[in-house]
């Protein structure tokens, strides 16, 4: 039972056949472009933008693991093979590192960091006067594995928490908004804007300038789900204006981000290396295992993407 792995750089290979060998020993791990394998004997993939085509070459390929939690990486080869299906990581580390980010940035930008932080180039002793997270509303785009548990986790912290997502949610302390038709009323007395929603044709460029418009004044953007979400241009507009105080992005179309990239140099903008939601390899190879071990069983595929809904 063969699993191609192409996540990590191929350096990272003995460290993923010694955590299989421990879980999985009867699974053999080559690296994704092992010259020795032969194509009919791979079973599983755990990996991350493979090249367009290389999916569809495997006659025996049962399932798909994608190394990430989006899958926009896979469903963008024109020849994916349709037949086999896709598991998202889902870690539960995966979930634990999310609420953490978004705690940490949604208090970043709470107690106005993003402005101590353009001070302090500026060499600006000026003090920012705060309220209390009570007094704070934030807003979560998507409520899905790991949206719901990052709006709980805020709100859990005392902070007024709005949620937008497909449908609509009956959760406990949170004011729930769904579709086209809530948006609106999800952005107005937004303070904090936090996106975690999963890539879609109808998820690109939402948070653009119509968007960025409908949020009060001083309101701040915080990106932790797929760069394709935000329009850069329109929210460096909506920052160099005013009308934006701050923002945190972790994700973006292009990565690493490219150096001339004017994200890199604005005051207002603090840029992580897509690093919100992303467990160690022990967590990884643990939810690897795992799901296999359950297609194995009966065919269940664990945090199955569901080509229908897009994620």
């Amino acid at each position: 039972m063969i699993m191609l792995v192409k996540t990590g750089g191929e350096a990272s290979l003995p460290e993923w056949r010694s955590l299989f060998a421990a879980l999985l020993p009867e699974l053999d791990v080559r690296w994704w472009d092992d010259p020795t394998v032969a194509a009919e004997d791979v079973a599983y993939t755990f990996l991350w933008a493979p090249e367009p085509g290389r999916l569809a070459t495997y006659p025996n390929l049962r399932l798909i693991i994608s190394s990430g939690a989006g899958v926009d990486h896979l469903t963008a080869d024109p020849h994916l093979p349709a037949h086999v299906p896709i598991a998202k990581m889902g870690a539960a580390e995966a979930v634990a590192r999310m609420r953490e980010f978004a705690l940490a940035t949604v208090f970043f930008h709470h107690r106005r960091f993003h402005s101590f932080v353009a001070n302090q180039r500026l060499k600006r002793w000026e003090d920012d006067e705060t309220t209390e997270a009570a007094n704070r509303t934030v807003g979560v785009m998507g409520l899905g594995t790991l949206g719901l548990p990052s709006a709980l986790a805020l709100r859990d912290a005392s902070f007024r928490v709005k949620a937008w997502s497909r449908s609509a949610r009956a959760i406990p302390g949170i004011e729930s908004h769904a579709g086209a038709a809530g948006f609106d009323a999800f952005l107005a007395g937004t303070e904090i804007v936090l996106c975690l929603l999963a890539a879609t044709p109808e998820t690109a460029g939402i948070v653009n300038a119509a968007t960025l418009a409908k949020l009060p004044r001083g309101a701040c953007v915080i990106n932790a789900a797929r760069g394709s979400h935000v329009v850069i241009p329109d929210l460096v507009a909506a920052l160099d204006g005013g009308h934006i105080a701050g923002a945190t992005l972790d994700v973006f179309e292009t990565e690493p981000l490219p150096a001339d990239s004017p994200v890199w140099t604005h005051p207002r903008i603090l840029v992580t290396p897509h690093v919100a939601s992303f467990p160690n390899r022990a967590a990884r190879a643990r939810f690897v295992a795992e799901a296999i071990t359950a297609f194995e069983a009966d065919r269940t595929v664990l945090n199955r993407f569901d080509a229908s809904r897009g994620y």
